[in-house]
């Protein structure tokens, strides 16, 4: 009976922990925008729908956007060297500080414009390296545009 039980609990707990986690959406970092009540570098919840692009802080939507009027996506990355880790590791070890030097870090955005009726915004969001891809995935997915690389993109002025 005790083993039944225990079987039970271990095909029952990470099922349920799956499917929480699938509806649960994306964790992203605010990092500028049209969202008048939110500041930048604060976390947000994005979550995905066949008709909706939803932001929630702290279980509150902020936004809720139309995938029909969502006009264009784009995506980024920002390389930096770690050169305030690598003077920190420096003080107690010399040699792990230059080693550190060398490292780089890179940081994932994507960014959503839309225009629906008179109401129109803009907002780019810092993403986890493991997730940019299937959010971009699932935005073209959604919306049928396809996902612009800002980095190629060059600006006359």
């Amino acid at each position: 009976m005790r083993r039944m039980f225990a079987l039970l609990l271990c095909i029952a707990i990470p099922g349920a922990v799956f499917a929480a986690d699938a509806q649960n959406g994306y964790k992203v970092n605010y990092d500028g925008g049209s969202l008048a009540d939110t500041k930048v570098g604060s976390g947000l919840k994005l979550i995905i729908n066949s008709s909706t692009v939803t932001f929630l802080k702290d279980k509150t939507e902020t936004v809720s956007i139309p995938t029909s009027a969502i006009t264009e996506i784009s995506y980024g990355q920002d390389v930096h060297r770690r050169v305030g880790a690598a003077i920190g590791l420096a003080v107690v070890s010399f040699g792990i500080g230059a080693l550190m030097a060398l490292t780089k870090s890179k940081k994932h955005y994507v960014g959503l414009t839309w225009a629906d009726g008179d109401k129109k915004g803009g907002l780019a969001i810092q993403c986890d390296k493991n997730e940019y891809r299937g959010i971009l995935a699932a935005l073209e997915g959604v919306t049928g545009k396809k996902a612009v690389n800002s980095e190629a993109m060059t600006v006359k002025n």
